[in-house]
């Protein structure tokens, strides 16, 4: 571990010098057993306990990152995507419905589909959902595949505050530029790499493989990714395309575990989320997706939201039965470094369960034991 890194981890910005206690912000749980409930009810409720959603969210573009992980032709046991490991579109609608009643003045749905650089309404339609329901949950509601450049001119380049731990800077599509408030729909899931995949972690797919993939170009992006972002982001075998930043160390560690919670925590710097959701009702354990032997089928009947990603996630961790302060090698991070500590450490929030509020359902009666 560097200075730099070890710095992040401890919390402090300089040697000798004590960084301020890094920002908090309250959570809410809520029981939701299944996704044929009011689920407009139940996250208007949540959202009411976090002091509501119009000062949030009226008379602003709202941008949603859904989490739709691998292709759509990769299901567990032949389930629907949304009850194993893709944001549930019901719980999309709910979302959408509630923005827009709120007074959200356009709505848009983004993500980085899986090796495709197409409309993201038709990957959503590969994926099983009706789109044209969730365009009319709400006023002005549009979609953006952020894998390549999309229907914008140029890529916009996020700086990571303090430098970076990876990359000094991200270049991702305008989409997460031009947008007021940003929103993670997340899982409530492990994850081979990072331990947990939630409202974090699931900003790693606003990276466009264009430009971090592996068949990306040498110098310019490639504009009809094919491929994964394994080679430039999870082994560093290769640098993204040299129109966006390099990483800072290129003789840094190779390793995922190393990689990818510093890649996470300091995209999440770059572009912060402002609402982190994260869906429990069903869900999967032991890995994000249907290509991590031993996988398994949970119904841990819970909703968590919350307006910081780290203490959202904080609350998620704790929630899934494990203690977010863990090290590597221990809980959820046994082959990887914590990324909450991190982001932490880059001053994005807390990840002390001692100085976050949680509102609505206990977290001993939501905890649900995923290992």
């Amino acid at each position: 571990m560097t200075r730099r890194e070890l710095l992040a981890v401890l919390g402090t910005a300089a040697a000798g010098t004590l960084q301020a206690a890094p920002p908090t912000a309250p959570v809410t749980l809520a029981r939701c057993r299944s996704y044929d409930e009011d689920l407009v009810s139940t996250l208007g409720t949540m959202f009411d306990q976090l002091g509501g959603l119009e000062r949030l969210v009226k008379g602003k573009t709202v941008t949603i990152k859904l989490n739709l992980t691998g292709s759509p032709g990769l299901r567990f046991q032949g389930r629907p995507l949304g009850i194993t490991h893709y944001t549930h579109p019901k719980t999309a609608g709910a979302m959408t419905h509630l923005l827009g009643r709120a007074g959200a003045k356009r709505i848009r749905f983004v993500e980085s589909a899986w090796a495709s650089s197409g409309p993201l309404e038709e990957y959503l339609l590969e994926s099983g959902w009706n789109v044209r329901t969730l365009k009319s949950a709400a006023p002005n509601v549009v979609f953006e595949n952020t894998n390549a450049l999309g229907s914008a001119r140029k890529y916009a380049r996020f700086k990571v505050p303090g430098g970076g731990l990876i990359f000094p800077s991200y270049d991702l599509n305008m989409a997460y530029e031009e947008t007021d408030v940003m929103v993670s729909m997340a899982k409530l899931k492990n994850h081979e790499t990072c331990g947990v995949t939630l409202a974090m972690k699931n900003m790693f797919g606003i990276t466009p493989a264009s430009i971090y993939g592996d068949d990306a170009g040498k110098d310019e992006p490639n504009e009809k990714p094919g491929n994964g972002r394994v080679s430039v982001c999870h082994e560093g075998k290769r640098q993204p395309a040299t129109a966006a930043a390099g990483e800072l160390d290129p003789k840094s560690s190779r390793v995922p575990g190393h990689r990818m919670p510093r890649i996470v925590a300091e995209l999440n710097t770059a572009r912060p989320i402002d609402i982190a959701f994260i869906d429990g009702i069903e869900t999967v354990t032991g890995g994000e997706g249907p290509w991590i032997r031993g996988l398994k089928m949970v119904n841990p009947g819970l909703l968590i939201l919350g307006t910081n990603a780290v203490t959202t996630d904080t609350v998620g961790t704790a929630a899934m039965g494990y203690d977010p302060r863990s090290v590597k090698g221990t809980g959820p991070f046994k082959t990887c470094d914590n990324m909450l500590l991190l982001a932490e450490g880059l001053g994005l929030g807390t990840a002390d369960l001692k100085n976050i509020e949680v509102r609505g359902l206990k977290l001993s009666e939501a905890t649900y034991q995923f290992g």
